[in-house]
């Protein structure tokens, strides 16, 4: 049994999230974890809400609550929210958590001792009208490398590139629009990236195996204009976690506190220590997982995330680990995902545009959603979610496909034999050819999730069940059962059985229709089918089955010109 640490990249508390954040890394990141444990691995799935930092306070305060209760709420929010989509997090954290903050205290304390941190005065923006420094992402104006006329003051989120704020074109506030700027002298802590390229530029030429998005954009942060900067870790904020030196103050840093971009991903680490600690475990237990000294040496990790977190999961966080010189464990698979666009143009949260999370389930189950969003994943490039298109998915693959499959053998074998798998004959030439394609195709899906190749896993998937519905045609014990009745309940049992490898093999995509198509079928076997043959034989003859209700309602024209016109505008 393999050991799998999987993250997935760290949702925002500034509001509920829309499709295109879920996509890009929550869902794909539960896809895996789902599919290896159905393998009988040892897996850790870990994820939080990232709360620190500006947005957080001008979210807070639009709602007239203190920042900490804004989170908090946010925090219950966005875990129901997951749960309603199936994401099965080992842990959900916070990384305002009391683990986060020692754990990033230690991680600095540990470049400073390790001489990767220096002090610099600088100028910063200060925007007068607003009464304090701006940091960098609320700063906006054009961007000078692609022109976008959005960029924010640490990255222009249009082309990647690392910016900041003095090199925006026009720039202002973000918070109020105000152009009345100046730049006056503070003093800040600069993690010295520049001093790790080495061995950041080594270890990351040593990933072959890493998708070339994820390699792209980190060789661009590594190799365009002047190379790996030094990167600035406070900030001039009150909400976030005190600069500290360990457990040790750090003269000069009073009333600082650490930049979100550094404290974040210390969460993956904290959460996984706030997960021992909710389930009254040891500190060794979550340790095993991160340190390769004690046991971590044996764990894969892999993270998930969108293109626009992989320069500091490529550059930013391993600085963080290599230069502490302890042995913590490095992520080995980092898989990148584009945007998934929306009518033509960006999801946005700030922007209130698109389709989110809580208005999603409001109108359909998880399963519709996560069918459409990772079979439609934007790996190789990005995609764009239309109406028409989401209904056509749903209706042929879904309804037309599975649920088509599903519903025709129970309704008929309750008509003819009952609900119970009839006694038959035995399996004949068609039965063992549809096997014989059966376990390619499996050996063939297994490859794709294994590769995390996600789209054409669901493909295949859906390749596999449309084998059935082939077979059903193809055996019609419709008209079977008017000469053979014997060879019809043989055809049928195997239909049923199909539910239930169906069932097993879906679960990773459609988790909540897999387990209704267990329960119909009334069976807890949910062994992956290593041999398709002994899986098409699971249930025996005499055992008890139910029709189940329809597993996916079609979307009618009336209902998607309905969204269409709901969703067209900005989000309240």
């Amino acid at each position: 049994m393999a050991r799998h640490l999987i993250t997935s990249a760290l949702p925002y508390i500034n509001g509920i999230k829309h499709l295109g954040n879920l996509v890009g890394s929550q869902l794909p990141a539960d896809l895996y974890a789902r599919y290896l444990r159905t393998r009988g691995n040892e897996v850790m799935f870990i994820c939080a809400t990232d709360e620190h930092g500006t947005p957080a306070e001008l979210a807070a305060a639009k709602t007239g609550e203190p920042v900490a209760e804004y989170c908090a709420r946010m925090h219950g929010v966005q875990t129901e929210l997951a749960r309603g989509f199936g994401l099965s997090f080992d842990h959900y954290g916070r990384s305002s958590s009391q683990r986060n903050h020692a754990l990033t205290q230690h991680f600095a304390g540990r470049l400073a001792d390790n001489d990767y941190i220096r002090e610099v005065s600088e100028k910063q923006v200060y925007s007068v009208d607003d009464g304090r420094f701006l940091p960098d992402r609320y700063i906006e104006g054009t961007c000078p490398n692609c022109g976008y006329d959005k960029a924010r003051g640490d990255q222009c989120e249009n082309c990647t590139k690392q910016l900041d704020p003095t090199d925006l074109i026009n720039p202002h506030s973000a918070i109020s629009g105000s152009t009345n700027l100046e730049v006056r002298e503070t003093k800040h802590l600069y993690l010295r990236q520049s001093a790790l390229k080495g061995e950041i530029s080594d270890w990351i030429d040593s990933k072959k195996d890493w998708p070339i998005l994820t390699t792209s954009i980190a060789r661009k942060w590594l190799n365009d204009g002047d190379g790996l900067q030094d990167r600035g870790i406070t900030r001039d904020l009150h909400w976030g976690i005190p600069v500290k030196r360990g457990q040790q103050a750090w003269p000069g840093m009073e009333g600082k506190v650490f930049y979100v971009w550094f404290d974040a991903p210390i969460e993956y680490i904290a959460s996984t220590a706030e997960w021992a600690d909710a389930q009254g475990k040891a500190d060794a237990d979550w340790r095993r997982w991160w340190r390769k000294d004690e046991g971590a040496q044996d764990v894969t990790y892999t993270q998930f995330m969108g293109k626009d977190n992989v320069p500091f999961h490529t550059l930013g966080f391993p600085a963080t680990i290599i230069g502490s010189g302890e042995p913590w464990k490095l992520v080995d698979y980092i898989k990148s995902f584009n945007y998934l666009t929306y009518d033509g143009g960006q999801f946005s949260t700030s922007q209130g545009r698109g389709v989110f999370m809580d208005d999603a389930l409001e109108i359909l189950p998880a399963d519709y959603w996560r069918w459409w969003l990772l079979s439609h994943a934007p790996e190789s490039g990005d995609s764009e979610f239309t109406w028409d298109n989401f209904q056509q998915s749903v209706n042929k693959d879904l309804a037309d496909v599975l649920g088509n499959f599903v519903s025709r053998i129970t309704k008929f074998c309750r008509s003819k034999f009952g609900e119970v798998v009839p006694e038959g004959g035995e399996y004949g030439r068609e039965e063992t050819a549809l096997i014989d394609t059966l376990t390619t195709r499996i050996r063939a899906y297994e490859d794709f999730m294994q590769a995390m190749e996600v789209r054409k896993a669901a493909a295949e998937l859906r390749g596999i069940w449309v084998l059935g519905n082939e077979y059903l045609q193809g055996a019609a014990p419709w008209s079977t059962f008017k000469t053979d009745p014997e060879k019809a309940a043989m055809q049928v049992r195997l239909g049923l059985n199909l539910i239930r490898l169906y069932a097993v093999l879906s679960a990773p995509f459609i988790p909540f229709t897999s387990d209704a198509m267990l329960a119909a079928m009334q069976t807890d076997i949910s062994d992956w089918p290593d041999d398709v043959t002994a899986a098409l034989q699971a249930l025996r003859v005499g055992h008890a089955f139910i029709v189940p209700e329809v597993l996916f309602a079609k979307i009618t024209d009336e209902q998607r010109e309905e969204w269409e016109q709901r969703f067209k505008g900005v989000r309240a």
